[in-house]
């Protein structure tokens, strides 16, 4: 009977420590910062990506602004121009906007390139980027606001737009 008892404890610790590790593995948190994603866009890929993302905290800077994280920026080459974007928009390589993985689109976004303080506001209108450590796309009209298109990729700061209070 003790024996049983045993078993069953350390079954039941196995299972809790099983179910802690998938709830890691797949990306969910509980933090604040959950509730500025897409609910709707669920896939692997993004639930990977999201554990690229920091601490959500407001920008020191402005209080305008909700810090999503950091990580590599890139940007969309000219093949993708005039092809539809994941919202069904038709992608413009001289709008100023951008892909996330899970940011819900139209979220207004202040890309910093972490080089050299340039900054530039975008607007998430596609899904992506489908890189490992990425962790947005941007137009190439937004690159070269920030000066990326010599490196190609850069560190960045994105930070989220508070919504308007009537929105």
């Amino acid at each position: 009977m003790k024996y049983n008892n045993q078993l069953f404890s350390l079954s039941f610790i196995a299972i809790l420590i099983a179910i802690g590790f998938s709830v890691t593995q797949n990306g969910m948190r509980f933090s604040s910062i959950t509730e500025h994603f897409n609910p709707f866009f669920n896939s692997a890929e993004a639930a990977q990506r999201g554990n690229q993302i920091t601490t959500a905290t407001f920008s020191e800077q402005n209080d305008d602004l909700f810090l999503v994280g950091e990580g590599k920026a890139s940007y969309y080459a000219n093949e993708f121009h005039g092809k539809k974007t994941a919202n069904g928009e038709t992608f413009n390589i001289h709008k100023l906007t951008a892909a996330h993985p899970t940011l819900p689109f139209g979220t207004w976004v202040r890309v910093t390139n972490l080089n050299n303080d340039k900054d530039v506001v975008v607007r998430i209108n596609d899904r992506g980027p489908f890189v490992k450590g990425r962790i947005i796309d941007l137009s190439v009209d937004a690159a070269k606001a920030i000066g990326i298109m010599q490196s190609g990729t850069v560190r960045v700061k994105l930070e989220t737009l508070k919504p308007e209070p009537s929105a």
